[in-house]
């Protein structure tokens, strides 16, 4: 596993969306692509830890439920499970996610490069990067 965040890792988040919205002491969830992560947004101060299953590489509903749950205020762990490939790790993190648990392994020399393969953006994301366009007018 990857992770970008200074605080105590969490266990697998084995609750899922629906068993999570019937208790009030769960503090991880995880989110399917057919689930609705705008459900999780009344309870985003009680998650520590918030998975998002990718079942299929080309299945990018994962994409979406980071980015509303990052708008929505969400600050806590934000991990990315599943057929993650290290092609899709920058996009990722734009989005939100701060760790991933990919099904296969992937070497750590080329997900440190697939982060700094592009060192400007071109539109504004979940993440603080400044789009280079708006560079230009500074």
């Amino acid at each position: 596993m990857f992770r970008y965040r200074d605080d105590t890792p969490i266990a697998h988040a084995a609750v899922t969306v629906d068993a999570f919205l019937d208790q009030s002491n769960a503090a991880a969830v995880r989110v399917e692509p057919g689930d609705d992560a705008r459900d999780l947004i009344p309870h985003l101060e009680r998650l520590d830890l918030v998975e998002v299953n990718f079942p299929a590489f080309g299945d990018g509903r994962g994409y979406s439920s980071a980015r509303i749950l990052r708008e929505a205020g969400y600050d806590g762990e934000l991990r990315a499970v599943g057929d993650v490939l290290v092609d899709q790790l920058a996009y990722m993190r734009r989005c939100g996610f701060d760790a991933f648990d990919p099904d296969a392994p992937l070497d750590p020399e080329d997900v440190e490069a697939a982060f700094a393969r592009w060192p400007e953006v071109y539109q504004s994301a979940a993440d603080a990067r400044t789009p280079i366009w708006s560079k230009r007018h500074a």
